[in-house]
């Protein structure tokens, strides 16, 4: 099967730049051409002769599990600020739980925001654990690792460079979180949890 990249409908944002965002979807189409190169050249390795090019048929599938997660993190990435920015509905499903878990509702927001602040890039990433009924953050620093295996993604939050080195610098990742709540839509998680329960 081939990957389409997928369409992004994003108004204008706050602290977020317009050509951000632009450059920042051409990264995400990069992702999906990669995964699906390197998933015809491994398909045309293996049936050239799968015993003589098993190693680079191992390095390909390695590094085409990094170029999936950056495909598929982006495409809950881009969502969650469409619409323009939606707070969060304390009384809806996940207010509710958050409230439950937490004590307040913006208690996941401030684990997330902490886990963002740390060296280096990557994701901080809020779960959901259908199994202990609970939230768990997360930190990706790459991409196909470091995941909780199988949990549903309420919110993902990009901390690469790339997601704020244009308009804030190397050493503007904080401020380029705040704009991300700033411009979270709210509903767009809120969806996602009314599905899981």
């Amino acid at each position: 099967m081939t990957y389409e990249a997928k369409t992004f409908s994003i108004s204008k944002l706050e602290g977020i730049s317009k050509e951000s965002v632009d450059q920042h979807i051409v990264l995400y189409q990069g992702y999906v051409k990669n995964f699906n190169s390197m998933t015809e050249l491994a398909d045309q390795l293996r049936q050239a002769d799968a015993q003589k090019n098993a190693l680079a048929v191992g390095e390909l599938m390695r590094r085409r599990s990094f170029e999936f997660g950056g495909m598929r993190l982006h495409e809950y990435y881009f969502p969650q600020l469409e619409g323009g920015a939606v707070a969060l509905d304390a009384g809806s499903a996940l207010g509710t739980a958050l409230s439950a878990q937490y004590g307040e509702t913006t208690g996941a927001e401030k684990e997330m925001r902490t886990l963002a602040g740390l060296r280096g890039p990557g994701w901080s990433i809020l779960y959901w654990d259908p199994v202990a009924r609970q939230f768990l953050v997360g930190f990706s620093e790459e991409q196909h690792q470091g995941h909780f295996a199988t949990l549903p993604i309420i919110i993902a939050l990009d901390v690469w460079e790339h997601a704020y080195v244009l308009d804030y610098g190397a050493s503007g990742k904080g401020s380029y979180v705040d704009a991300f709540f700033a411009n979270l839509n709210w509903g767009v998680a809120e969806k996602r949890f009314a599905a899981l329960a």
